[in-house]
């Protein structure tokens, strides 16, 4: 993550775009395309990631990504104004073949798939002879990269490159705003750049509010020596790259290489943008140029049939949040929320020896059917033995509905909810009436004095048994608080 003053060396002063630095800390980058997605959770706090399906190196999960393809990445700069090689995507052999004559030249046979070490795996390969461009494209097209099937080769013209540089706009998740990446050493990760050649790289924030002016981009790819013509042909291509980051709600827009040609001029050589998620309905036509369906997710994993049905209860209406659904081999299926509370109530029951069957998202004051579909969809998950409701602050959520709609779902798949329901602890708006509801049912529920932590523990020895009859722990350790029975109109 950046962090402001870190690692600094002649920084350029401070005005109105941000600040500008000589140097970035090294791995900034690295966990963020590790999982596939930049440096903030929606542009907000960040977050490490955990899309592994078990629990063994489990971190975090992230929030969702729009992703794009090289060739749709390459197709946004150019739109922008920005140079690139000639090249086509295809999707066969004989296609590659036909776009291997029309350059007449060397070319680059690319894998187009959402995952690294697209090389390492033989997903690049050269050609000097159309011939040998659709040998290598067919080859390719067959390799699975990273558990990923290629969507077809981008067929790349060979540039006679002098030089090549680094430029990028990626989120700040700590400043709240982007910042501009440039280096002199193009071509490599930049994060090795970062660590090994601090003095390389130049990094500047900017703001969202005020137009972008190209002296800000000047400004930066001057603070490393570039000057003459090439600081004046740099200066527009960093411009349209950070004015396309603002327009399409990037996370992360870079060009690397960014070559510079025998004849002075630069061309973008490799293209790589991803889009905040939420940012997808005002982004439709951009999308549709692309060809980008709705039902694509574009996420360094593809979700599963569990995670989707998520998606698909918090699309039922746009009453409060009850999804971001991630899937985990466990047995206590989870119903939690709080936002960053969620990922300590996560925590809290692994510290306690649980082994959660999902994250979740709960909060908003949801409407009882979508509480109800989520506690469905959780309980119906393969393996999941009980369910633990939990949220770890006051908030204004309304205790009454999520206990409405969790109970509903025991309720009609059949399940006693007293049993069903590990741990029942959400503080909030109506817990008297949601008290009430849960009395009535049986199920364990506590008020605001009983710590997360020892709701995370009494749902983990529930599950597992451990606290013997029917789950209760000692009155010092534990205080429910009484409520009356409700009616039947209560659930």
């Amino acid at each position: 993550m950046l962090k402001p003053g870190h690692g600094e060396s002649r920084g350029i002063p401070d005005g109105n775009p941000g600040t500008a630095t000589r140097a970035i800390p090294g791995g900034m980058l690295s966990k963020a395309r590790a999982a596939g997605f930049p440096m903030q959770a929606g542009r907000g706090e960040p977050r490490d990631s955990a899309r592994e399906p078990g629990l063994g190196a489990l971190r975090y999960p992230p929030a969702p990504q729009m992703r794009f393809f090289e060739y749709e990445s390459r197709a946004i700069v150019a739109n922008a104004g920005i140079p690139v090689t000639q090249h086509g995507f295809v999707k066969s052999a004989d296609d590659a073949r036909r776009v291997a004559e029309q350059i007449a030249g060397p070319v680059v046979i690319k894998s187009q798939v959402l995952t690294g070490g697209r090389m390492k795996a033989g997903g690049v390969q050269f050609a000097d002879t159309p011939e040998e461009a659709a040998r290598h494209a067919e080859h390719v097209l067959d390799l699975e990269i990273g558990g990923h099937h290629p969507r077809g080769v981008l067929v790349d013209s060979r540039a006679a490159v002098k030089h090549e540089y680094y430029a990028g706009v990626v989120w700040d998740g700590i400043r709240k705003r982007p910042v501009m990446l440039f280096s002199d050493m193009g071509g490599i990760d930049i994060e090795e750049v970062a660590e090994r050649h601090p003095e390389h790289v130049a990094t500047a924030h900017f703001s969202t509010l005020r137009p972008f002016a190209e002296w800000q981009a000047k400004q930066l790819i001057a603070s490393l020596g570039v000057s003459g013509s090439a600081l004046n042909r740099l200066t527009p291509i960093l411009a349209r790259l950070a004015r396309l980051f603002l327009d399409y709600d990037m996370t992360l827009a870079e060009i690397n290489p960014l070559g510079e040609l025998e004849d002075g001029s630069f061309v973008a050589l490799d293209a790589h943008m991803d889009m905040e998620n939420e940012a997808r309905p005002r982004q439709r036509a951009i999308l549709h140029e692309l060809g980008v369906g709705d039902e694509e997710t574009r996420q360094a994993r593809e979700p599963t049939p569990f995670e989707l049905a998520g998606e698909q209860v918090d699309a039922q209406d746009h009453r409060g949040v009850a999804g971001n659904v991630t899937e985990f081999d466990g047995d206590l299926g989870l119903v939690i929320g709080a936002g960053g509370g969620s990922l300590t109530l996560f925590d809290a029951v692994r510290a306690h020896g649980g082994r959660p069957a999902n994250y979740c998202e709960i909060g908003g004051n949801p409407s009882v059917r979508k509480a109800c579909g989520l506690a469905k969809l959780v309980l119906q998950k393969p393996g999941v033995d009980k369910v633990a409701v939990m949220m770890s602050i006051v908030s204004n959520t309304r205790v009454d509905i999520v206990a409405r709609g969790v109970i509903k779902a025991c309720v009609e798949l059949g399940y006693d909810p007293a049993e069903k329901i590990a741990f029942f602890r959400i503080p909030g708006a109506w817990e008297e009436e949601g008290f009430k509801i849960l009395a009535r049912y049986g199920v364990d529920y506590a008020d605001r004095s009983v710590s997360l932590h020892e709701a995370a523990r009494r749902a983990v020895e529930k599950i597992q048994g451990s606290a013997g009859g029917d789950g209760a722990a000692p009155a010092e350790r534990f205080r429910q608080t009484t409520a009356e029975i409700g009616d039947e109109r209560d659930v």
